[in-house]
């Protein structure tokens, strides 16, 4: 079944969202990180995406602070992203609660230090970030979006497939935030082309019948966030979804 993952985008000590990753577009929500948190976990959901875009955008994370406060508070998994570059960063997020790191930036700049994390991490903590611009060119973006590689899609993720990479994130940029829905058949692309690769969908969610159809074509998890911010997908509709502990 098809894990379910809310997002928590940080910008400026606020809770955020953009469409398309344009900056000019952002929209601040009227939510506290911890809150959220707590309100996600009360309804039995697991694991959180906190994103620093903060960090994405100079290089370096800057709300280790929010990373802790709801690793400190909750029993929730956070996934922390945004600015991941040395192994010092990465031993930080850990020390401050996080669960797992996903990092795209450095996979780009530096693709054999990022390799090596997923040998000396272990590849059940560590997702490769590989986000596009468009799903037809499939080049990769990366530093919070705003750089354009000439890198596509699967040249970057085989590298690191064939480096024991078991997870990745990725994203259509220009369905992020515009609730249009995912980008069905970018997914199942990548589904086909690598096999056990464990494919984390993000961007375009616009309610229960879209992550319906991601857990029926195979994806392992969904991560959602303008949907539930704009009111349109309920936590309870999630249940179906989310395994109850006995």
């Amino acid at each position: 079944m098809i894990q379910v993952i809310p997002s928590i985008a940080i910008r400026n000590g606020k809770v955020v969202k953009m469409r398309k990753g344009d900056p000019a577009s952002e929209k601040a929500y009227n939510e506290n990180p911890l809150d959220l948190a707590k309100r996600f976990e009360s309804h039995g959901i697991e694991v959180v995406h906190l994103v620093d875009l903060d960090g994405a955008e100079r290089g370096s994370p800057k709300n280790y602070h929010v990373l802790e406060t709801i690793a400190g508070h909750t029993n929730l998994k956070v996934d922390f992203t945004g600015g991941i570059c040395t192994d010092g960063d990465i031993d930080k997020a850990y020390e401050f609660g996080a669960a797992y790191i996903t990092a795209s930036s450095i996979a780009v700049t530096n693709p054999e230090l990022f390799a090596s994390w997923i040998i000396s991490y272990g590849r059940e903590k560590m997702t490769l970030g590989a986000d596009v611009t468009d799903i037809v060119s499939k080049k990769i973006a990366y530093r919070g979006w705003l750089k354009k590689s000439e890198i596509t899609l699967f040249d970057h993720v085989q590298y690191f497939y064939d480096r024991g990479l078991k997870y990745v994130k990725s994203t259509d940029v220009s369905r992020d935030g515009v609730l249009e829905g995912p980008a069905f058949s970018f997914y199942q692309d990548i589904l086909d082309h690598f096999k056990d690769l464990k494919v984390l969908a993000s961007g375009g969610v616009r309610g229960i019948d879209d992550i319906k159809k991601l857990n029926d074509m195979g994806v392992f998890a969904v991560i959602f966030g303008k949907a539930y911010y704009e009111g349109i997908l309920k936590l309870n509709d999630l249940e179906q979804f989310i395994v109850k502990k006995s």
